[in-house]
């Protein structure tokens, strides 16, 4: 479950950025001049089954670097180049529709396998709900509020139904806050430190 979740957080981090436009009613995907050096992102994340069991706690950091003469973003141990996250999703159904606007409805579809082989797939119907302020504990921001419905299934006979809402605030480029149930599991992620090169 924990390799699933951060499987589709490092996918949604490749696909989701946009503009710095906080004030525009729809967002578009960035470009790499949207980021800069010393960029930082600080989330606390805890996942808690409906029984009391913790099965993630923590706090994941993502930092703008320089990265083989260009931008790199650290991921876990991992650092990719930028140009790598600003890259068009060619995706008939993505995690993210760009531009996003309020009312805006699609599909999305994902497959995916874990380090141990299990495969698994996620069907979701997702609706842009609302564009206003958002208080997390990184301060405050507009942000798009994005709900997605569907099931999970994989390979060895899990199936749950979820539902995901995510909270994208454009001037971070970044989700702020996700809050997903998934059959008996419930995670919440939350941005708790961004910060810009000084």
């Amino acid at each position: 479950m924990k390799y699933r979740i951060l499987v589709v957080l490092a996918m949604v981090l490749l696909s989701s950025s946009c503009n710095n436009s906080t004030k525009s009613s729809t967002t578009n995907q960035p470009t790499l001049t949207d980021y800069q050096l010393g960029e930082k992102w600080v989330w606390k994340y805890k996942g808690v089954t409906t029984e009391g069991e913790v099965r993630s706690d923590g706090t994941d950091t993502r930092e703008i670097v320089s990265f083989k003469r260009a931008l790199g973003i650290t991921i876990g141990k991992d650092t990719i180049p930028v140009t790598e996250i600003v890259k068009p999703e060619v995706s008939e159904t993505p995690k993210y529709d760009w531009p996003l606007e309020v009312g805006k409805t699609w599909k999305f579809e994902n497959s995916w396998t874990s380090q141990d082989g299990t495969t698994g797939n996620q069907s979701q119907d997702a609706e842009v709900l609302s564009y206003k302020e958002e208080t997390v504990e990184a301060g405050t921001f507009m942000a798009y509020t994005i709900k997605y419905t569907g099931k999970t299934t994989n390979s060895r006979g899990y199936s749950a139904n979820e539902t995901e809402v995510w909270l994208y605030a454009p001037a971070v480029k970044n989700f702020i806050k996700l809050t997903q149930n998934q059959g008996d599991f419930h995670y919440v992620e939350e941005l708790i430190e961004y910060s810009k090169s000084k």
